[in-house]
């Protein structure tokens, strides 16, 4: 019997970054491969410069390669105008950065039900996701607080509950957890990788922490311009 084929959320077929450099250029890094798939928690690793949040940016359609095919569930996306772009990014990619950019003026619970609204959700509906993702990341009784009254660990929970309001097919986070102390940066990954796969999310998440790393399901290491599937990572690396 045939098994059906799972199409991978996220692909990056021969991706090439190339800047400009007085007369010369500077290559990021050259026929980058990578697929991603539903549920998938992937670790982008390398050191500092490598290229993690220009390969992120990429991947999320926010800066173009100057060559190769992202394809997002099995379509190809990288050559569409820009409204189509950003409604992909809307409506299947999710963000979460180092600094959580929340709006200081709201609460937890608008934070999260904003992003819902601007997508065409009611009021009604975007409040009860809301406080579902904000319960599941452990903040049910913080959802009237704002940012100024949450401790830096519970505005990166709420950062990533709002990442995940609009149900995204995909997770792109950049050091989602290095402004955080090692133990508030655990218990926030662990609450993250909880959440990205109780909703079949795939996640590729950039980290130079080996110890977060480890405990993703695989790691692609960026390395002298190439992207290395390096598999599962010890948790002694």
């Amino acid at each position: 019997m045939n098994e059906t084929a799972v199409t991978p959320a996220l692909e990056l077929q021969n991706i090439v970054r190339v800047f400009r450099e007085g007369e010369g250029q500077l290559e990021i890094f050259r026929d980058a491969n990578a697929a991603l798939m539903p549920g998938e928690i992937v670790a982008l690793v390398g050191p500092s410069g490598a290229g993690k949040s220009s390969l992120l940016h990429i991947a999320g359609l926010l800066e173009a390669p100057t060559s190769g095919e992202i394809v997002i569930n099995g379509a190809a996306v990288s050559r569409l105008s820009d409204n189509e772009r950003t409604a992909i990014r809307r409506e299947t990619i999710g963000f979460v950065y180092q600094a959580h950019h929340l709006l200081p003026e709201f609460s937890a619970l608008e934070n999260v039900v904003i992003p819902q609204m601007i997508a065409g959700v009611s009021r009604k509906d975007a409040a009860a996701e809301a406080e579902r993702l904000l319960t599941l990341m452990g903040l049910q009784s913080r959802l009237t607080h704002r940012p100024a009254q949450l401790s830096g660990g519970e505005q990166q929970r709420v950062a990533i509950a709002r990442a995940l309001a609009n149900k995204p097919r995909i997770l792109l986070a950049d050091e989602p957890t290095g402004n955080l102390d090692p133990k508030t940066s655990s218990g926030v990954f662990e609450t993250l990788v909880n959440v990205v796969r109780a909703e079949g999310v795939a996640a590729l998440i950039a980290t130079h922490n080996l110890q977060l790393a480890a405990k993703m399901d695989r790691a692609l290491v960026l390395h002298e311009g190439r992207l290395i599937d390096a598999g599962k990572l010890s948790a002694q690396a």
